[in-house]
């Protein structure tokens, strides 16, 4: 993907679900945090707007309770929303002076998304599009962290015990280097719990533009 920094966050979220209507609000609350979580909730009004058609058009036109799965994917500055069910037929977008209701959606996709397809996969089909999508000065905090506990980490290889997940490594990295950053203000003649209430008091300020 020229063009394309591959050092970018990539997060995956995936919700299986029952074609049925009560889920199309369910799905929609879900896919908010999800974003808040990824740090892109300024595009949380498009994107319910999109989950909320594609899952629709799931119930109208494969059935009600039809087993389908959507899925949410933020990479390369582009968030992308995918429903997959088991029918195999592809829906085709209709003329604007058709008085049928199906396909109608499709024309909501391209005027949202800035791309968006279908595919035949194994059991079925997958309709997708894609917006873009910038991160909050959270999130960029959030990566920004990540990358100097995966270099914390590689210049404490006796961390890194065997059958612990990154996810465990990585909040242990975080504690051991919060701990050496606490030692080296005390070093410098400074109060570490000064120090630890004005990150306290940044990290309260930024949480709640972003909320």
């Amino acid at each position: 993907m020229t063009g394309y920094d591959a050092n970018e966050p990539r997060f995956r979220c995936v919700l299986p679900f029952e074609a049925e209507p009560a889920e199309v609000r369910l799905l929609r609350r879900a896919t908010v945090a999800q974003l808040g979580q990824w740090g892109v909730s300024s595009a949380a009004d498009e994107v319910e707007l999109l989950v909320t058609e594609l899952v629709t058009n799931v119930i109208k036109h494969v059935g009600a309770g039809a087993p389908a799965t959507l899925i949410l994917e933020w990479r390369y500055g582009r968030l992308r929303v995918e429903v997959h069910d088991k029918s195999r037929t592809l829906p085709t977008p209709v003329r604007a002076h058709c008085d049928e209701e199906c396909g109608r959606g499709l024309h909501l996709l391209a005027a949202l998304a800035m791309d968006w397809g279908t595919v035949l996969t194994t059991v079925g089909k997958s309709v997708w599009c894609e917006i873009a999508a910038q991160p909050t000065a959270v999130c960029r905090r959030a990566e920004r962290a990540r990358g100097a506990l995966e270099r914390y980490r590689e210049d404490h290889p006796v961390m890194a015990v065997e059958g612990r997940s990154k996810a465990v490594l990585l909040e242990e990295s975080a504690v051991e280097l919060i701990a050496d950053l606490l030692h080296w203000t005390a070093a410098r003649g400074q109060d570490p719990d000064d120090v630890l209430d004005r990150a306290q008091t940044h990290y309260e300020a930024e949480a709640a533009v972003a909320a």
